[in-house]
């Protein structure tokens, strides 16, 4: 199992962008988007196994938004504790695609890899996204334990 948290304000996927070169249409991500996948990327980096995951993945992640500034301080703490939580867009999934691209190549070798998967949204005064990988191979997970045997 792989554990590690991504500090910063979680950016979900942006719709893709097109644009025509020579008559062809090209489709790109938005900057923001592109830019978000590459601090993944980097921020996954230090926690890269010694290979890439090659078997079936759960994936746990939890998304923490800013507290909005129109909370009162009521709410703004209800919203800490997790009694609060954000029900309006961008949609969970929107947020897991930015993050799944980014841990591509990094983590495992290809997203279609998880075959089970949790996202949870929060408010949060420290805006962040905490990230759980698990193989579901035993040979995978003896890899995992004695990686983080060596961390220690």
């Amino acid at each position: 199992m792989i554990e590690f948290t991504i500090y910063g304000e979680p950016v979900a996927q942006g719709r893709p962008r097109a644009t025509t070169i020579n008559g062809m249409v090209w489709m790109y991500d938005p900057k923001k988007s592109r830019d978000f996948k590459q601090y993944v990327k980097l921020a996954a980096s230090d926690h890269r196994p010694p290979n890439l995951f090659k078997g079936p993945l759960e994936l746990e992640v939890k998304v923490y938004k800013s507290t909005l500034k129109s909370f009162s301080k009521k709410k703004a703490a209800a919203a800490e504790r997790g009694e609060l939580r954000p029900s309006k867009k961008p949609d969970v999934d929107n947020y897991i695609k930015g993050i799944k691209d980014g841990l591509n190549k990094v983590l495992w070798q290809d997203d279609s890899q998880i075959v089970d998967l949790h996202v949870s949204k929060f408010y949060s005064e420290k805006p962040r996204i905490e990230i759980k990988v698990t193989p579901l191979s035993q040979e995978e997970e003896q890899l995992c334990l004695s990686l983080i045997s060596k961390q220690l």
